[in-house]
């Protein structure tokens, strides 16, 4: 379905209230020990920090994050575009410091439950009262033939924004005019669903711009992915034929990395060779999450839909990309706004008040080329346990808009991203 703008923003401004409006009451003197230790300093796990002290201050508030400033994967392909400069899309933790939240810088090596106690790579070990682990994706390394960490360095996925995101752009800027990028894009479900299609749509634009003859070519394990009609629509009046999407049908899905020779290979044998190669593997969620028990077979950790507390671990929340959250996609505003759940939930369980209804949302922004942007919405709640959709609450862009509509999405796009980076690190 479609929706207009000013439903979107009737969507958004609904969704940006649910958790503010559901603040609880301040934690009474007798929560003021309880220690609440978070894993993950990104858009989740760094937003149930700060939240957290904000409305239960009496609370101890550790964040264990291994990065001392933390890139984000929204705007990352603005970056490889050249639309952005790498020290925009990075953010250090003095804002939450400022807040009162301990920040340790370290990496969460091991969980144990029952005694409640964190390893860190230092030695360190941090007692909890309560776990929140929002440690964001692992690749699955061998999940596709030929592709491990090894393979990456030659052929990136830059699917955790860092040094990957940078190689792949001197990739590209390295890349011949009249060079083939292949982009290879794995089954559902993986960190930001549409993120391969806005790579793709701006990869196209610094192609255009600087190396013109060159081509795009997707090779993709679905036959459908996240505003599908907005990027075919898009993609055909920015760049004509220079994007090339190759679905499940049509043997898009590839088996075989071979990343010395640039080279991967079909489920029905087509081989496709490349001059910059990006494989974006199948994901699980944070190894952390895996040692602590909250994964199942399907290498995520499930979650009760009213505080994402684990269905596994007593004791333990997890949320963001990590998280089996239902129909709420992998992405930074739904991390976000699972963080202010969270932390309502945990201020008021420590207080002994009775939970907030949780509601949830999320919107995504996807730019297409400067001033040409398209976006999806929706907005879920927690029922029974799980999380729902509520019905006739996701809208997507509408096809054929004008191009004022277009560039009006795209300075949203940038307005959002400047005002969540301000919401969780203080900027």
């Amino acid at each position: 379905m479609s929706a207009t703008v000013p439903r979107r923003r009737l969507l958004l401004g609904a969704a940006g209230l649910a958790a503010p409006a559901l603040t609880p009451a301040l934690v009474r003197a007798k929560g003021a020990s309880a220690r609440v230790v978070v894993v993950g300093g990104g858009f989740g796990g760094a937003t149930v920090a700060r939240y957290l002290r904000h409305w239960a201050p009496q609370v101890q508030v550790t964040l264990v994050e291994p990065a001392g400033r933390f890139v984000t994967c929204p705007f990352s392909n603005h970056y490889l575009a050249g639309l952005r400069s790498w020290d925009s899309i990075g953010h250090g933790y003095d804002g939450l410091r400022a807040a009162g939240v301990q920040v340790v810088h370290a990496r969460a090596e091991d969980v144990d439950g029952e005694r409640r106690r964190l390893r860190l790579d230092t030695g360190q070990v941090l007692p909890w009262d309560r776990l929140v682990l929002s440690p964001g994706v692992d690749m699955r390394w061998g999940a596709l033939e030929g592709y491990d960490r090894a393979a990456a360095e030659l052929a990136p996925h830059a699917w955790k924004a860092g040094t990957q995101t940078q190689l792949l752009r001197r990739q590209l800027e390295a890349m011949p005019d009249g060079g083939r990028f292949v982009m290879v894009i794995p089954d559902n479900p993986f960190r930001c669903p549409p993120g391969p299609y806005e790579r793709a749509s701006l990869v196209a634009h610094y192609l255009k711009t600087h190396k013109p003859r060159s081509k795009v070519v997707l090779l993709d394990a679905k036959n459908n992915f996240s505003k599908k009609e907005l990027f075919l629509q898009g993609w055909k009046a920015l760049y004509g034929d220079m994007v090339e999407w190759v679905s499940l049908a049509q043997d898009g899905q590839v088996v075989r990395v071979d990343a010395q020779a640039l080279e991967v290979e079909t489920a029905f044998g087509a081989r496709h060779r490349a001059d910059v190669l990006n494989v974006i593997p199948p994901q699980k969620a944070g190894l952390i999450a895996e040692r602590a028990g909250v994964v199942d077979a399907s290498g995520w950790a499930p979650v009760r839909g009213e505080n994402m507390a684990s269905q596994r671990v007593p004791g333990i929340h997890v949320l963001g990309d990590a998280a089996l959250a239902g129909p709420i996609p992998k992405s930074g505003f739904a991390a976000n706004n699972q963080g202010k759940v969270v932390a309502a939930a945990l201020a008021a369980e420590l207080s002994g008040h009775s939970a907030p209804t949780a509601w949830f949302a999320n919107t995504c922004y996807s730019l297409l080329a400067p001033g040409y942007g398209i976006s999806v919405v929706g907005v879920y709640r927690a029922q029974e346990g799980r999380i729902v959709d509520l019905p006739h609450s996701v809208g997507v862009s509408p096809l054929d808009a004008p191009p004022a509509h277009r560039a009006a999405e795209a300075h949203q796009g940038a307005d959002w991203y400047a005002a969540i980076s301000a919401d969780i690190w203080g900027r």
